[in-house]
């Protein structure tokens, strides 16, 4: 049928309409369309090109290196060494089971490591783990050509710390060890360091206490990886800043001579120099190796460690605390003299011990010492005598003394758990042991017993106070990259020179005066002569059964029962320069087990180097020389006598 022209008019107008519409539509998607590109292509362009560059291109931390720690003459103590390891990010490997596989074909692979490192890296799965150490240039080498059939792994060069002379500084310098949770948990600022693979902090010592100075700042380095996580080229590098070099206080010769010298012994010692404050041996022995622990320490090597009997994990030098026993005995008499109430010509009467409060106090010689003058009872160290300065003192101002020495105090040192020891009065017996203070305690403080304690840190403290007459702080740190640290001493000790005098004459008669208690350890270095203070600590209670015998001999006893030997020292005498404190555990008197070291330390650091044998009586020398060529002494610290330190 034929359709007529106003039908098709009307037909054409119809299909003009549609086509206007689909057009528009077309036109309106279009536009729309463009907007978005728009937007995509250049409203979030950054953003998306972030997003790109962060699928190809990784920022790596770059660890700096851990400042150096040396010693006062530039020996270093705690130095960095090159080492390889290999490290893996999960979420960069395909199959994790293979890739190790593949690796395990080209090198050997500890298992305990390498399972710990899974348990990390299903803990962390975007942060590199690592998965061997220490290894050698032939095995990175080898890694390194094979990476493009290892998605995932990085052969890296990094640095590990290590303790060149190892024992002799364990327990000042401390050591460092891998990051763990706890310390990220402590942490008050998380540094992204920590998150670095096998990244080292310090965990003891001076590694831990200046931790801020020694670690440095972390550079960082934008690499660009393909799809299988192999590194192309790197696109830009900001450098690390490395960490400041610190130099301590300590002689590295006399730190070895001190070790070498007390070898085997539980014990301690600390020399400071009265002048300044400075620390410049300080010893706790036994020692261990602080390599051990920079990797992670055996189990094995550390209950060896653990279980030792003289607990070499120990820092005896800080926070061995031990009754100061008659090395306290100065601290009395200048209590007394403050008080007015004994001067230098006063004598007390010592029959073998005194009563009161119906209670025995007994001195050391049972028959007594009979009339016994200031000088005296230092020399003989009678406690009779000191048992009535006691009474005459009263605790309060025998603690206050105490205090002002350097006694019961927590001393600033850049070491850890440095403990404050303690000198107790009659306030802190009320609030810990809820009990009044009697008569009878301050008899017992008297003489450096009882509830006192110290450690030999303080008493080299104490020493150099009454041997300089100033107070005097100790000082472990000499300089931060290059930057003096200031002196320890703070002024003139609150405390009448002739106070000192009665206290420094007796010390020098206990070395240099016939019946002194340390006659045995005298010297002559040149005309120098010394002074000092024996010092007996009882760590049992002795029976009135064992006293009516006479059976408390600490040879008869087994090693843990037998007393501590104290002795406490400066010298030269008359120009004083250094302050000694030695402990030796259970090593019963201190004239026979502490004095006689303590003499040798002295004349090292006296003379500057081994001492002579001219410096020891004639009738010792032969057994001396024999004594300091045993001594296990390091080859290239070891130096003799002539040499003396700056």
């Amino acid at each position: 049928m034929k359709r007529n022209a106003q039908d098709m008019t009307l037909s054409s107008r119809r299909i003009t309409r549609r086509a206007l519409v689909m057009g528009g539509a077309q036109l309106g998607f279009g536009a729309l369309l463009f907007g978005r590109m728009r937007h995509l292509q250049v409203d979030q362009a950054d953003e998306f090109l972030l997003l790109a560059e962060e699928n190809r291109i990784k920022v790596r931390l770059i660890a700096p290196a851990r400042g150096v720690i040396y010693d006062r003459n530039g020996v270093a103590l705690a130095g960095n060494e090159q080492i390889y390891r290999v490290s893996m990010i999960r979420e960069d490997a395909d199959d994790v089971d293979q890739v190790i596989t593949n690796l395990r074909g080209l090198v050997r692979l500890d298992e305990e490591v390498l399972q710990r490192a899974l348990r990390e890296m299903d803990r962390r799965p975007h942060q590199s783990v690592t998965l061997a150490d220490r290894l050698s240039w032939e095995d990175l080498s080898t890694i390194a050509v094979n990476v493009p059939a290892l998605p995932g792994i990085t052969p890296e060069v990094g640095l590990s710390r290590v303790y060149p002379l190892g024992r002799d500084y364990a327990h000042v310098v401390g050591y460092v060890g891998r990051v763990s949770e706890r310390d990220i948990a402590e942490a008050e600022t998380p540094d992204p360091l920590l998150q670095t693979p096998q990244f080292q902090i310090g965990k003891i010592g001076a590694e831990r206490q200046l931790e801020g100075v020694l670690r440095g700042r972390a550079g960082a380095r934008r690499v660009e990886q393909n799809a299988a996580g192999r590194i192309m080229r790197e696109l830009g590098r900001t450098e690390s800043s490395p960490g400041a070099d610190v130099q301590l206080t300590i002689d590295a010769g006399l730190q070895n001579f001190t070790q070498a010298r007390l070898g085997s012994e539980s014990a301690s010692a600390v020399v400071m120099d009265v002048r300044n404050g400075d620390i410049v041996a300080a010893v706790s022995s036994p020692s261990y190796d602080p390599n051990l622990f920079v990797e992670g320490i055996s189990v094995p090597d550390y209950a060896a460690l653990r279980d030792n009997d003289h607990r070499p994990l120990h820092n005896k030098i800080v926070q061995g605390l031990y009754p100061p026993g008659s090395t306290f005995k100065m601290v009395t008499l200048l209590a007394a003299m403050e008080a007015g109430e004994v001067n230098r010509g006063d004598t007390v009467y010592c029959g073998g011990h005194t009563t009161v409060s119906n209670r025995r106090f007994h001195c050391w010689k049972r028959g007594g010492h009979g009339w016994v003058d200031i000088a005296k009872s230092l020399r003989e160290s009678c406690d009779v005598f000191f048992y009535e300065m006691a009474q005459r003192a009263g605790i309060e101002r025998m603690a206050r003394i105490a205090r002002k020495l350097g006694l019961g105090v927590a001393h600033d040192l850049e070491m850890t758990s440095v403990s404050e020891g303690l000198i107790p009065d009659r306030q802190w017996k009320r609030a810990r042991r809820g009990e009044e203070w009697v008569i009878g305690d301050s008899l017992n403080a008297s003489i450096g017993q009882g509830f006192v304690l110290a450690s030999p840190l303080q008493l080299a403290v104490m020493t150099a106070r009454i041997a300089s007459g100033l107070e005097i702080n100790p000082r472990l740190v000499r300089s931060v990259d290059g930057i003096g640290r200031p002196s320890g001493v703070v002024g003139p000790l609150d405390m009448p020179r002739s106070w000192l005098d009665g206290a420094r004459d007796g010390m020098y008669q206990v070395i240099n005066a016939r019946g002194g208690t340390a006659g045995r350890s005298k010297f002559e270095l040149d005309g120098v002569k010394w002074a000092g203070k024996t010092g007996t600590s009882q760590v049992r209670n002795i029976t009135a059964a064992e006293r009516a015998r006479g059976v408390f001999r600490n040879e008869d006893l087994p090693w843990e029962r037998r007393d501590h030997a104290l002795f406490v020292g400066y010298a030269p005498y008359d120009d004083p320069k250094y302050s000694v404190s030695v402990v030796v555990e259970h090593g019963g008197g201190g004239s026979k087990a502490a004095a006689p070291v303590a003499r040798d330390i002295m004349l090292y650091a006296l003379s500057g180097g081994i001492p002579p044998l001219e410096a020891y009586p004639a009738g010792q020398r032969e057994e001396m020389e024999l004594l300091l060529a045993g001594l296990n002494l390091h080859p290239g610290l070891s130096r003799r006598a002539g040499k003396s330190e700056a």
